[in-house]
């Protein structure tokens, strides 16, 4: 197993941790592969899976998206597809929209990400 991947460690929640707590909204979710923090990714407006990674250290994410199972690795920018399995659940819930969550996304979404 690479250091930083810990596949024992669940989920930190169903959506971004930061913008849930804050009221607000992501364009897709990633899942730090050591600690399970839910961040959202480089599109959305606060693009908290990378300040993720400029906090801690942490260089493995996955793709909390239903139906993708690929890392990156922010210390080297390499994309795998693939790797160990993590802790279920490994997707947000697949009622939840992308993006999401429901009735926080601002109508002119597109022209606010990244």
């Amino acid at each position: 197993m690479p250091e930083g991947i810990d596949p024992t460690v669940p989920p930190s929640g169903p959506g971004c941790a930061e913008c849930t707590e804050a009221g607000g909204w992501w364009v897709h979710l990633r899942r730090c592969a050591q600690c399970g923090h839910i961040g959202c990714c480089d599109s959305s407006p606060s693009q908290h899976a990378t300040r993720h990674y400029g906090s801690t250290g942490h260089p493995f994410t996955q793709s909390y998206e239903p139906g993708e199972d690929w890392f990156w690795n922010f210390a080297t920018n390499e994309m795998y597809e693939g790797g160990p399995e993590l802790a279920a659940p490994t997707s947000h819930p697949a009622d939840q929209p992308a993006p999401g969550p429901a009735g926080r996304v601002p109508e002119n979404w597109q022209s606010l990400i990244h």
